[in-house]
């Protein structure tokens, strides 16, 4: 029997996650990454915006090594699965490596907010939304 916990992280901070969908009521966490917060220089005004978000979410919050807290985060509810949706973050991948080592786990598709295979700094929303905005407005 499949046991999940939810991952949520910043690359899809909605009640329309996928995981969330497929997973009601099941225990999910987000975990405030220490190392991208200072990597990335994140500022308090985008700090506040994902706490903002996260409010809306059935979601406890934590703060450390990702990985670590989402395995401890299984342990403490029996989970032997990890549900989570993708994300194009270089950073997703070896956090997902990490959960691989103990756990099964799922990553589900999203719905693209707009079609488009070049490069996009994601380190700055505005870097983002200055290519985006061509995209979804056209």
């Amino acid at each position: 029997m499949t046991n999940p916990i939810i991952w949520i992280h910043g690359d899809c901070l909605s009640p329309q996650n996928p995981a969330l969908q497929e997973y009601p009521n099941t225990p999910a966490i987000w975990v405030w990454d220490d190392a991208l917060i200072e990597e990335w220089q994140l500022s308090l005004k985008r700090l506040t915006f994902i706490y903002e978000c996260l409010l809306e979410l059935p979601v406890v919050i934590r703060r450390g090594d990702v990985a670590q807290e989402i395995l401890a985060f299984a342990k403490e509810h029996n989970a032997n699965k990890v549900v989570t949706a993708e994300s194009p973050s270089p950073r997703f991948e070896t956090i997902c490596s990490a959960i691989e080592g103990s756990l099964e786990l799922e990553v589900f598709e999203i719905e693209p907010f707009f079609d488009y295979d070049g490069y996009i700094d994601l380190k700055r929303f505005s870097r983002y939304w200055k290519v985006a905005q061509k995209y979804v407005f056209d």
